[in-house]
């Protein structure tokens, strides 16, 4: 095993970093499919899109409280016993949304359920494993498993509206919830393994720096203040696309279309980002693609037409896609995977705040305007921001192998 090269296609790594694209994808569906579900679940019992919303914002909320736990959980127990229940449970929640009747906290329970399953089958465990297996490659590695969730933004839209139009909204969460567990644990339970033989990234696994280091990081507080922006505007759009364009006309079909253009650009942004990691400094890299996101963003403000809609939303995907895959791998390099997950766990507080405020203020934004214009602007405005903020991070060690305990602060001398 050892003498196959990361290189090698024969690698024992990449059907784990294939196995975990499959996780991801199912963990995906929720996120991914609700933007369909928001306007008949709103038309049907008569709630505003701020409501809905902020329902399902409380699904990421949770999961940003309860993200660095878990990670710490996952580093100590490891992502099976993790990935697996979660992955069961998170499946049987999302089913059980078929069933979304009044008193409308029975719904926020649901979402609160969604998301305390949802994290633990997350990418904060897959990608963890993936990066046990991989060092030169891992930019590519973490691509390709992370880029399931953009093959799942692709697919669920699509598939969720032509269920809904088949057979009602309700019985398409029973439908999307049993293919969750039906593909995704099978997948997981078989391929989804740690490394345990004698390669670099497991000599490596012990060190680097400890939750509390890495947290006293200005590092650290860059990273999730990029990560917070990132996942507002991402979270905003993914939501709200289908119904920003049908107010203008574009018939629910097309609207998503568009929604899955932003999926499969998010696809092969986390891709192409993935192979440019292993070659050159991720913060510029970071910097490029949200500038890219933030063109998309402007030309979504004005856009009547479904051909610059889906442009503009290829470009917002190809942009914020790529940006999963730069953060597990900076952390990585940055800190090591001494405490990876809860790290990455941690982080992930911004991304679930993010996921739990920006979708409600946008249909605020709505709510009080009629329209989305003016918030896309200030969504625009804020990627710019963040992108410059990326000029302040330091040079990494280049391989994680090297990076020795309390490698935070020799990361931040290179």
């Amino acid at each position: 095993m050892g003498a196959v090269s990361e290189r090698d296609l024969r690698y024992p790594g990449w059907p784990v970093a294939l196995a975990a694209g499959v996780g991801i994808f199912c963990w995906s569906i929720p996120p991914f499919s609700f933007a369909v579900f928001l306007k008949p679940i709103a038309e049907e019992f008569g709630w505003s899109r701020e409501s809905v919303s902020a329902a399902f914002g409380v699904s990421p909320l949770i999961a940003a409280i309860s993200a660095a736990p878990v990670g710490h959980l996952i580093d100590r127990l490891g992502v099976r016993a993790i990935a697996i229940p979660s992955l069961v449970v998170a499946g049987g929640v999302f089913a059980s949304r078929a069933f979304i009747d009044p008193p409308f906290w029975t719904v926020l329970v649901l979402f609160a359920a969604s998301g305390l399953a949802g994290v633990g089958t997350s990418p904060i465990a897959y990608a963890r494993v993936v990066s046990t297996w991989f060092d030169q490659r891992r930019g590519v590695a973490l691509g390709l498993a992370i880029s399931g969730a953009g093959v799942g933004a692709t697919v669920h839209p699509l598939v969720a509206q032509a269920l809904i139009d088949a057979v009602g909204w309700r019985r398409a969460h029973l439908l999307l919830g049993g293919l969750m567990v039906i593909v995704g644990v099978p997948t997981v339970v078989r391929f989804l393994t740690p490394n345990t033989a004698a390669h670099a990234p497991v000599r490596s696994a012990a060190s680097g720096a400890t939750l509390r280091q890495g947290l006293t990081s200005r590092v650290f507080w860059v990273l999730a203040a990029v990560v917070l922006c990132d996942a507002i505007a991402s979270s905003s759009l993914t939501i709200h696309l289908p119904a920003l364009l049908t107010d203008r006309g574009i018939p629910a079909g097309q609207s998503a279309l568009a929604l899955a253009a932003l999926g499969g650009a998010a696809a092969l942004g986390r891709l192409t980002t993935g192979w440019l990691l292993d070659r050159w400094f991720a913060g510029h890299i970071s910097m490029l693609l949200l500038l890219v996101s933030a063109s998309g963003v402007l030309l979504l403000a004005e856009t009547h037409s479904i051909a610059v809609a889906a442009m503009a939303a290829a470009m917002v995907g190809f942009g914020l896609g790529g940006e999963a895959d730069v953060t597990p791998f900076m952390i990585s390099r940055y800190f090591g995977l001494r405490a990876f997950s809860a790290l990455y766990g941690a982080m992930f507080v911004a991304t679930g705040l993010a996921w739990a405020i920006g979708p409600a203020l946008m249909g605020r934004a709505f709510d009080a305007t009629g329209s989305y214009s003016s918030h896309l602007v200030a969504l625009a405005v804020m990627l710019g921001a963040a992108a410059a903020l990326l000029v302040t991070l330091p040079r990494y060690v280049r391989s994680s192998a090297t990076v020795p305990m309390g490698g935070v602060g020799a990361a931040e001398t290179v």
